[in-house]
């Protein structure tokens, strides 16, 4: 008796905190622990990878777990680019590519979340860039949702990954010299608001 006793407590305890984890929330991404990287072949002879960041993003991100929908909205700052040579930055900027005067943001936006029972595995939404908007879709590569030991609230985080082509966003300079296929590696972490 006692033991059933205890193994009823003990799965409701369990119902309760999946009922808790299950429920709807809103998350703000984390900046400084965000990360939206790209990565292209250096030339198109593909023997090594250029790789770039954008410094300057924001976002939220709205889960609910149980009905497994949400929606993720994210703001990239294309001035923000980094590479770590700064006169490769200054012709990213330029016209040529992200044309950082004229269209100083991208945009992804995303409400195609797809499940595999309670994991993640993908997230589909639009890609604004250069003025252009073209459906995106995220691959969920790892995440997960945890108990911060430090800010004491629960973050969502993860790496996302998928592979675009530059000239579906009008972004067609150097093409006969350099490949049309990026990368794009995105870390995130969002935290959860009261």
């Amino acid at each position: 008796m006692k033991k059933t006793l205890i193994l009823s407590a003990a799965l409701a305890a369990l119902a309760a905190a999946g009922a808790v984890q299950a429920q709807s929330a809103s998350y703000a991404i984390d900046g400084s622990h965000t990360f939206v990287t790209f990565e292209i072949k250096h030339f198109n002879f593909g023997f090594s990878t250029s790789r770039g960041r954008f410094d300057k993003k924001e976002g939220s991100i709205a889960l609910d777990p149980a009905a497994k929908t949400g929606k993720v909205e994210v703001t990239i700052d294309t001035a923000s680019i980094n590479t770590g040579v700064a006169a490769l930055d200054k012709h990213l900027k330029s016209a040529d590519f992200f044309d950082a005067e004229k269209h100083p943001s991208a945009r992804f936006e995303g409400s195609q979340f797809v499940f595999d029972g309670a994991q993640l595995k993908s997230v589909s939404g639009t890609l604004t860039l250069l003025g252009k908007t073209q459906p995106v879709t995220l691959n969920a590569d790892q995440y997960g949702c945890y108990d911060h030991p430090l800010l004491k609230v629960q973050v969502c985080a993860g790496d996302f990954s998928t592979t675009i082509k530059r000239s579906q966003w009008g972004m067609e300079k150097m093409l006969g010299i350099l490949p049309d296929e990026v990368r794009l590696v995105i870390q995130v972490e969002a935290v959860k608001q009261p």
